[in-house]
């Protein structure tokens, strides 16, 4: 794979006053993307939007013959969801149209049921070839995604997430599956070790491991892959123990890590920038490429507080000063560009979108974007148009943080909902710190409800008579049912009849 003109000449840029010279990556390419050259069919495709080209040779239907004259849609609005956390979520009073509002639109209940709709229409056609329109996102394209998403989600990336380096590069992908999947084959080889967390997403190992690539998994505490682990494995690494070849001079396999730093899957674990910066300073010292799959990055909710505790924000932040109140991405630390970052829409607008975008260095980005040309080629044009219309055209960056906003404290409210409801059932108190795989993290014991929920808080005697434990999530995504309060009466009852047995 040739190297994109940018990166063939020693760059450099400054770091903590002094200027570094930026490395060339491209060793980590696989051989199979080494042995990819582009698709020339879809290397023409961005000729067709210059002006005055006249194309005879496209082999692309006619729009006319698109029986889709245009595609419209009610979509809520930008402040559908209030940016307020609930005080309690088991207040079981009759519908109203109070601070309770809230709880009853979960159920169907009460004014807020019916949220406001707006409409939105692609057209088929529009002035320019730029703009989002139904004869571009439903005809043959660039695997890069139509023009306006590419925009959007680039300016979006960089404007969130602050890339260390500028010529930080995005990517439309059909979503983080699909984005693994290629990072998988632009980066990995037949036999190369990976580094993950000691319990890491299923799905994520069963994508990488039909290419013969080995999991190493690192040990994990409360905020995830804990750094003196990470050092521990690649300062000890033992070749012919492991039975994994070295890679090149400079290092040994593995030479990829794949982590979950926010909402952790399965532990729902939250990583700080602390341990991110720890970590990165890891993975250039042994020339790792880190792989930051962040589904759950705008549901981070802080740590669970008892309603007593729990604090109401009364008005909603302006984007920028809540979007500073998250944790920042790993591209934030990234001088080297060893990071690639996958994002996806599937949490924050549908996962039926089958959209995401992957962030990276101009070499690994055009690595991305070869593997896709020959397999997903460019996401669905009805996604891709609707999505569109919906963020580019519609509500623009300032309304989407606010959507953003309001997701977040759902989110937050229905994981408060959940420990309630187990609070309004069993006597939860604060218990011991828990041991093993999240050693350090806060536990909440649960055990025979003995007082009224509203009591809830901390035992003298932690831990005793305890039935079960769990850890408060601090980020991602929590199902609620209108049958939570009864699904835990009838967990209570079958635990009661258990441990009286």
């Amino acid at each position: 794979m040739a190297q994109p003109a940018a990166m063939k000449e020693q760059q450099t840029i400054w770091v903590d006053g002094e200027e570094r010279p930026v490395p060339d990556l491209s060793h980590h390419l696989s051989e199979l993307a080494k042995n990819r050259k582009p698709s020339p069919l879809k290397e023409l495709a961005k000729y067709m939007m210059k002006p005055g080209i006249l194309s005879l040779a496209g082999g692309m239907p006619h729009p006319e013959y698109f029986p889709y004259d245009s595609l419209s849609a009610k979509v809520l609005a930008h402040d559908s969801y209030d940016t307020r956390q609930a005080q309690s979520n088991l207040d079981t009073s009759s519908p109203t149209n109070g601070p309770l509002d809230w709880f009853w639109s979960f159920i169907g209940f009460g004014a807020s049921s019916k949220k406001r709709t707006e409409d939105i229409t692609v057209p088929k056609y529009r002035p320019q070839y730029a703009d989002n329109q139904l004869a571009v996102s439903l005809q043959y394209g660039t695997a890069q995604g139509i023009i306006p998403l590419q925009t959007f989600v680039s300016e979006f990336t960089h404007k969130v997430f602050k890339p260390y380096l500028p010529t930080t590069s995005a990517t439309i992908t059909t979503g983080n599956t699909d984005a693994w999947n290629r990072v998988v084959e632009a980066l990995c080889n037949k036999g190369d070790g990976l580094l993950i967390e000691e319990w890491s997403y299923p799905s994520a190992m069963f994508t990488s491991s039909p290419h013969g690539v080995v999991p190493v998994p690192v040990a994990m505490d409360l905020e995830g892959m804990r750094s003196d682990a990470l050092e521990t494995v690649l300062r000890t690494w033992d070749e012919e123990a492991r039975g994994m070849r070295r890679q090149a001079e400079r290092f040994q396999a593995p030479h990829v890590m794949y982590l979950v730093p926010i909402g952790q899957n399965p532990s729902g674990a939250t990583m700080s920038p602390k341990r991110k910066k720890e970590i990165y300073d890891i993975a250039v010292k042994y020339d790792i490429i880190i792989v930051e799959d962040d589904p759950y990055y705008f549901l981070q909710e802080g740590p669970y507080a008892a309603p007593a505790y729990r604090q109401r924000r009364t008005n909603a932040e302006d984007p920028e000063s809540w979007l500073s109140t998250l944790a920042p991405s790993f591209l934030k630390f990234d001088w080297q560009g060893r990071v690639i970052r996958l994002d996806t829409f599937s949490k924050t607008v549908a996962p039926g979108s089958r959209l995401g975008w992957v962030s990276a260095n101009p070499l690994f980005a055009e690595a991305v974007l070869r593997v896709g040309q020959v397999s997903t080629q460019a996401p669905c044009g009805f996604g891709q148009s609707l999505v569109t219309e919906l963020l580019v055209n519609h509500w623009g960056f300032d309304k989407y943080v606010r959507w953003l906003q309001g997701l977040q404290k759902e989110y937050t409210n229905r994981r408060d909902m959940l420990i309630d409801a187990i609070a309004s059932e069993f006597d939860v108190n604060e218990g011991l710190l828990a041991p093993n795989f999240l050693g350090g993290a806060r536990v909440l014991c649960a055990g025979e409800k003995k007082s009224s929920w509203k009591t809830f808080g901390y035992a003298d005697e932690k831990g005793k008579n305890t039935w079960f434990s769990f850890i408060p999530p601090t980020s991602g995504m929590f199902v609620w049912e209108s049958e939570m309060k009864e699904a835990m009466k009838i967990l209570a009852s079958v635990l009661r009849d258990f441990f009286k047995a």
